[in-house]
């Protein structure tokens, strides 16, 4: 049942990935999701001083608020410093990362918070912290706030799904019929943060990254119509999750960094393919 449970925890977090990552591909901000990534670490720490606990509910509200305060930051750079937003990004998410670091260095040599984890997760141990569900039935913790928050952006998108679409292709028309780009590009971000914050303890930064950027990126050398494109994004998160795992099970070796391995060679082969087809209109409509 571990493999199952270490498969499921890793689809659910692609499929989160792909949600957003489809957005944040089309808007040319994927790494914003790298920047979320860092940036929530004096989050953690705070919240954990402040509840004195790392408990999943304090962690995940401290590091969401800095990872929207790391969004607001970059977006304020962008737009009244007249930077671009790669470096809006740099030194906002290297700034917060590096406060985290400090503050944990000074003041947290008797806190239990592991810096590797946000990085790298431990998504082998996943099945160590299991809840009943009812009728005998376990999952991992994990995989129950990943799930959630499945649930919470599936609808979230349905809904906004309309500005969501306005704001990512013209901006500049959305804003001229009077639709709040702003406040869609904070939905999304708030999305963007939550979709990072809940993956950490299971997957880490590294694998969230690949996810948001792998996939939906794949996906978009094969269709040009959005729905298809987040469909497909998940469906090709959850093969790489599951080629992933078994190649890091069979050379032993972690199955983060084999999931994120498994998506850059899928990758490679179909930009390859379609470079080799010479196909100049998507291969799926």
């Amino acid at each position: 049942m571990n493999d199952f449970y270490v498969i499921l925890t890793a689809s659910l977090v692609a499929i989160n990935c792909a949600i957003m990552g489809s957005f944040l591909i089309l808007r040319k901000m994927v790494m914003i999701g790298d920047a979320i990534s860092h940036a929530v670490l004096p989050g953690i720490f705070i919240a954990y001083l402040i509840s004195g606990s790392a408990a999943s509910l304090p962690v995940l509200i401290g590091a969401s608020l800095s990872g929207i305060l790391a969004s607001i930051i970059i977006q304020w750079f962008t737009n009244n410093v007249r930077l671009q937003s790669d470096a809006s990004i740099g030194i906002s998410y290297t700034f917060l990362f590096a406060l985290g670091v400090i503050l944990i260095s000074r003041f947290g040599q008797n806190v239990d918070l592991d810096q590797q984890c946000v990085l790298y997760g431990e998504l082998e141990y996943v099945a160590l912290s299991l809840n009943a569900i009812g009728g005998g039935l376990y999952l991992p913790q994990q995989a129950l706030i990943v799930g959630t928050v499945s649930i919470i952006l599936i609808i979230a998108v349905v809904i906004g799904y309309k500005g969501l679409f306005l704001t990512t292709f013209d901006p500049s028309f959305a804003l001229s019929t009077g639709v709040a780009v702003s406040f869609w590009h904070y939905f999304l971000m708030s999305g963007v943060s939550l979709t990072t914050v809940v993956s950490f303890e299971s997957v880490g930064a590294i694998l969230v990254i690949s996810f948001l950027a792998g996939p939906p990126a794949i996906a978009y050398l094969l269709t040009d119509r959005l729905k298809s494109m987040i469909v497909l994004a998940s469906f090709i998160g959850i093969i790489c999750s599951v080629l992933g795992y078994y190649f890091a099970k069979w050379f032993d070796v972690s199955v983060a960094g084999a999931i994120s391995m498994m998506i850059g060679l899928v990758f490679t082969i179909v930009f390859t393919l379609t470079q080799l087809l010479s196909r100049k209109s998507p291969i799926i409509t």
